[in-house]
């Protein structure tokens, strides 16, 4: 009854990363590079995928997919966040904030389920090597693709429709750098406990799901890897798994340190953010270029053809 007394927040104010006051400059140039080079790397990964034949492979098709959520997961919040720093309006709309929300969480359990994809994917090709190709046709990947986007709108229309069911009518102050569940719940005027909830156990369950899958995935990888008799043929299928297992550490251990921690620390879940953001995205396509020769060799032929680098 005490809400109609009280005008609903109609746009929200990012306060941005605390304890950075005066040096806005410095940070909007590390994050612009950060940003371009996160376009930039994983455009070339996917142009790389689509014009490489060679490439034409489950195991570069989930790539290519991964690519192009890193370059949405990141263009949720980074404009944005230049944006303000750069001296323009740390205002954000309810309707953009909503958008902000959801397409963060839809963009990052995407990742996470595709990441578990792949996991899948490593598994097949090592411990099915004769019957790969069959069991991962297109048709199967292309539903295992699908599969992410769904379970990934789902995933996320439930923490965003439960988040903004609550009203917002002041403070309109959000302490963080983009609209996210932990700084929007605090600013709620009604009982926050379901969604705190609900949260916790749908990032939590998501997070814990996907990850266990992908244990048992990496551990039947590797008793199929030590059963190899030859050095080589082992090296061979550890350097196929390496880049993926890298990408995992780096992807769960900010999620896990966000969301599932008893009690927030405002300034550890910023530098978090930042680095699940901005930092997680751009080092994606390093990982997987610099431990792979075949994506190497797909972006020489692509810089040879347009006369960027000279024929050796």
């Amino acid at each position: 009854m005490e809400i109609k007394n009280h005008t609903l927040a109609t746009e929200f104010i990012l306060l941005g990363i605390p304890h950075t006051e005066g040096q806005e400059t410095v940070l909007f140039a590390v994050f612009l590079i950060f940003y371009l080079c996160t376009l930039l790397g994983n455009l070339s990964i996917l142009v790389a995928v689509i014009s490489s034949t060679r490439l034409h492979t489950p195991m570069y098709f989930f790539l290519g997919n991964l690519s192009v959520f890193d370059m949405g997961f990141s263009s949720v919040t980074c404009p944005k966040m230049l944006l303000y720093l750069v001296g323009l309006s740390r205002l954000i709309s309810y309707q953009d904030c909503v958008s902000q929300l959801f397409f963060f969480h839809f963009l990052g359990s995407i990742e996470c389920f595709l990441y578990t994809v792949m996991a899948y994917d490593r598994f097949t090709a090592i411990c099915y090597p004769l019957r790969y190709t069959i069991i991962m046709n297109s048709r199967i990947c292309g539903a295992l693709a699908a599969g992410t986007w769904l379970l990934g709108c789902i995933h996320s229309s439930v923490l965003t429709f439960l988040t903004f069911t609550l009203p917002y009518c002041g403070p309109n102050e959000v302490d963080h750098f983009f609209c996210d569940i932990p700084a929007l719940l605090p600013l709620a005027c009604a009982d926050t406990s379901l969604v705190q909830r609900v949260s916790f156990t749908n990032v939590g369950l998501v997070s814990l799901v996907c990850f266990l899958l992908i244990l048992v995935s990496y551990t039947r990888i590797t008793v199929s890897i030590l059963s190899i008799r030859t050095t080589e043929g082992r090296h061979r299928a550890f350097s196929t798994c390496s880049a993926h297992l890298i990408a995992i550490l780096c992807a769960y251990g900010p999620i896990i340190t966000v969301y599932l921690q008893p009690t927030p620390n405002p300034m550890l879940g910023t530098v978090i953010q930042i680095l699940m953001n901005l930092v997680g995205p751009m080092l994606n396509p390093l990982i997987y270029t610099l431990r792979n020769k075949e994506v190497k060799a797909a972006l020489k032929k692509i810089l040879h053809r347009t006369g960027h680098v000279p024929e050796s």
